[in-house]
């Protein structure tokens, strides 16, 4: 393939104009609050897997907004928590690299919940944080006092400057389109920093290997949510246009295999069948997608594994 890039719909852009603003938009918080929800509905694409289980995004994927002269770059960041081990560490590492050298930040919190450890953990984060940052109450649809979990949030930040905004990621596509509008009127001037109309500097074997990650989080939901990870080995397009897709799901322990494999092999067609739809539907043709479930013991404390995995 020419692009391995995750394709996009058209775009009115004009990359030729010299008069070009661009930056980069951290979104941070803790987990499960929306945050890839929210990058998704500022994309009009899915870009990040989404699932109700924390710590479902364990790299900075980056969703790229290009409209007329202006262009953000979101990096959506792991959920801020205390590790448990080597990935763990990892995945907070992103979240303080992303915030190292971006030109603003979205802070996403449930308005369904006062602040928690984790939250106070993001604020401190933030600490000394001087460009433009929205704090941006999620969940409003389902929030029974969302003034005074805002202001419960706003009292952890030491920033006396910032943007609120309160919406549902999910539905509220105005007040998403509003937030978007906000954040491209304080990009500073700069060329841009992808050309042409993508949505995201994944490659697409990153981008359908947690497809993959999302849906066996789903079906695994009590099981082994967190021991799961994922990865492409092969992609090859058809003359005809078929996709044909390998990809590998691996697990800590033999009986984990067991799990996700099922009896008879539901589970692990009923993974790849959900996948493949969604894969079919991005992408506008067909996909075979080939699943195999290997075993790397202690996957996530190992440091050499985890690079080999990609998290590095």
């Amino acid at each position: 393939m020419t692009d391995s890039r995750i394709p996009s719909d058209d775009l009115q852009t004009d990359i030729t104009n010299p008069n070009t603003h661009a930056g980069f938009v951290a979104i941070v918080g803790k987990p499960n609050v929306g945050k890839s929800t929210l990058l998704n509905a500022m994309m009009g694409v899915k870009i990040a897997p989404v699932t109700d289980r924390p710590q479902t995004t364990r790299r900075g994927v980056r969703g790229i907004s290009t409209i007329s002269n202006r262009q953000a770059v979101f990096v959506d960041t792991p959920g801020v928590h205390k590790p448990k081990d080597a990935l763990g560490k990892y995945m907070n590492d992103e979240v303080h690299s992303a915030l190292a050298d971006v030109d603003a930040v979205i802070w996403v919190v449930d308005l369904r919940r006062p602040p928690s450890d984790e939250d106070a953990m993001v604020a401190r984060a933030l600490k000394g944080f001087s460009r433009p940052l929205w704090v941006v109450g999620n969940k409003l649809d389902a929030a029974k006092y969302p003034d005074e979990a805002m202001s419960h949030y706003i009292k952890l930040l030491e920033q006396t400057e910032f943007n609120q905004v309160r919406l549902s990621a999910q539905n509220d596509w105005n007040a998403v389109a509003g937030l978007l509008e906000e954040v491209m009127a304080i990009l500073p001037k700069n060329p841009f920093f992808f050309p042409g109309a993508g949505k995201s500097d994944q490659p697409k074997e990153v981008w359908a290997a947690e497809l993959v990650r999302e849906e066996a989080m789903k079906a695994l939901y009590e099981e082994l949510p967190y021991t799961v990870a994922t990865r492409v080995t092969s992609w090859e397009q058809r003359a005809d246009g078929m996709n044909m897709i390998q990809a590998e799901i691996i697990v800590e322990k033999m009986q984990h295999r067991s799990m996700v494999i099922g009896k008879g092999g539901a589970m692990i067609k009923k993974i790849g069948q959900r996948t493949r739809k969604q894969l079919e539907v991005f992408l506008s043709a067909r996909v075979f997608l080939g699943l195999e479930v290997i075993v790397i013991a202690q996957w996530r404390s190992d440091q050499e594994a985890l690079r080999e995995l990609g998290y590095e």
